[in-house]
């Protein structure tokens, strides 16, 4: 157990949160998207774990969650050793990587990592965690640039600035632009995408919190010093976390502090935000059947002729030009569509155009779960 106080080793911290609205109908409240096998027979949360695991440069994993997803939890992790940090409400990143920094010493380099993102390649991976790790140990605040290789609309831009060793500063964070702007950032070459992925000295973070943010810092400091442990579990104190006002660590640190710097990660990476970016994703992966993933019941697929078409559960395609046929029995028969995404799930249908994917979770179904 005595790894878990190593100030040397990076300390993975990973994000649970979300309400299972994005890729409704297949992510419900009750077990949303990092605890479904999305990609792969293993899920999104699993993949988050074993990127970090059996390498002593990470310490065990903390995670923050809410009460509702820690039997998923257990069951997930398969026994290997982890502690909870257990949300009483969602409050955003700000509040939950605040409540992991706290509770580590504070010369601990921590590594925030969503549990529900996609990476392809967990060398590349590795490779920019080390590099920010040293920059954090530096006191810089720094954030993963991802490698953007289309004008993406649906995320935030990170600008470079001056190079510094291992990485860069970062001259400026962009939010969602529209399409002529995002064709620009693209054509410069100088931002990538904000993966929303960390790493900070635990004693760092909360300096900065506590100059920028000081209600939220001294409301986590009570949460945390009236919280009570219980074996892995720690649960901050209710009311005191109740007090803060929700933010993310982007508002509430990243854009305010002087000290901010990243590192550049191309790595296949995808934050799976709607059901177009899961097709990426799929589509991505099944080029390459290296990852144990060819033989994933190819009968099954059913024909989808056509590029792009991609197909997970029994699925008919004719005619049919990049469309995603997900279902969990029911087979999905569809004729000379494209762009197009089809979900069959526990009895319910979804179909959407992929570009207009992110809208999904305005649905009914989907909100009023």
């Amino acid at each position: 157990m005595e790894h878990h106080s190593s100030t040397s080793a990076i300390h993975p911290v990973i994000l649970c949160g979300g309400s299972g609205t994005r890729l409704w109908p297949v992510s419900r409240k009750s077990c949303p998207k990092p605890f479904l096998p999305l990609i792969g027979d293993t899920t999104l949360f699993e993949q988050a774990i074993e990127r970090v695991a059996g390498d002593d440069q990470f310490a065990a994993p903390m995670i923050v969650a809410g009460a509702a997803h820690l039997p998923l939890i257990t069951a997930q992790m398969h026994g290997a050793e982890h502690r909870i940090v257990v949300e009483p409400m969602a409050r955003n990143t700000a509040p939950a990587i605040a409540l992991a920094a706290a509770l580590l010493p504070p010369d601990a380099i921590m590594l925030v990592c969503p549990s529900d993102h996609y990476i392809a390649d967990c060398a590349a991976f590795r490779r920019a965690a080390i590099a920010a790790a040293q920059l954090a140990a530096q006191d810089y605040l720094v954030a993963f640039g991802i490698a953007a290789d289309r004008p993406e609309t649906g995320y935030g831009y990170l600008r470079r600035g001056a190079a510094i060793s291992g990485g860069f500063e970062i001259a400026q964070f962009v939010e969602k632009p529209d399409l002529e702007r995002a064709r620009g950032y693209l054509a410069s070459g100088e931002y990538s995408w904000n993966g929303g992925i960390f790493a900070f000295r635990a004693g760092a973070l909360l300096d900065e919190l506590a100059a920028h943010c000081p209600q939220m810092a001294k409301a986590v400091q009570d949460a945390v010093a009236k919280g009570r442990e219980a074996g892995a579990h720690f649960h901050p104190d209710a009311d005191s976390f109740a007090a803060i006002a929700g933010e993310s660590i982007d508002y509430a640190v990243m854009e305010n502090t002087q000290r901010a710097a990243m590192v550049s990660a191309d790595m296949g990476w995808s934050d799976i935000g709607n059901w177009a970016a899961l097709q990426d994703a799929l589509s991505q992966d099944q080029e390459t059947p290296d990852q144990g993933e060819a033989d994933q019941g190819g009968a099954d697929r059913g024909e989808q002729n056509g590029p792009g078409n991609c197909a997970r559960g029994p699925a008919d395609l004719i005619d049919c030009n990049n469309v995603m046929a997900f279902s969990d029995g029911p087979r999905i028969s569809a004729v000379g569509l494209e762009n197009v995404c089809i979900v069959v799930s526990d009895g319910e249908i979804l179909v959407t155009t992929r570009g207009a994917a992110q809208k999904v979770g305005k649905l009914p179904g989907a909100a009023k779960q």
